[in-house]
């Protein structure tokens, strides 16, 4: 009967480790999370703008087609 007993306060003494465990974690993820929310009012996170695509005109069809023709050329002769 000692080993049960012995036994039985090795499993007490994991499982409420790990619930304290757990429960610090829980606590310092809130925790964190308020700062975090806090800090993106303080500062918050700004967008960059980025520039309009610009529309393709026929000399820019032009340049693609001899880009495709110089690899296409590269990759058969070396």
């Amino acid at each position: 009967m000692p080993a049960f007993e012995e036994g039985l306060s090795v499993l007490l003494i994991g499982f409420s480790t790990v619930f304290v465990f757990l429960c610090i974690l829980i606590l310092a993820m809130g925790i964190q999370a308020k700062v975090i929310e806090y800090l993106n009012k303080v500062f918050p996170v700004v967008e960059p703008q980025t520039a309009a695509p610009k529309a393709l005109k026929a000399s820019d069809d032009a340049e693609i087609a001899i880009a495709i023709a110089c690899a296409t050329l590269k990759q058969n002769h070396g």
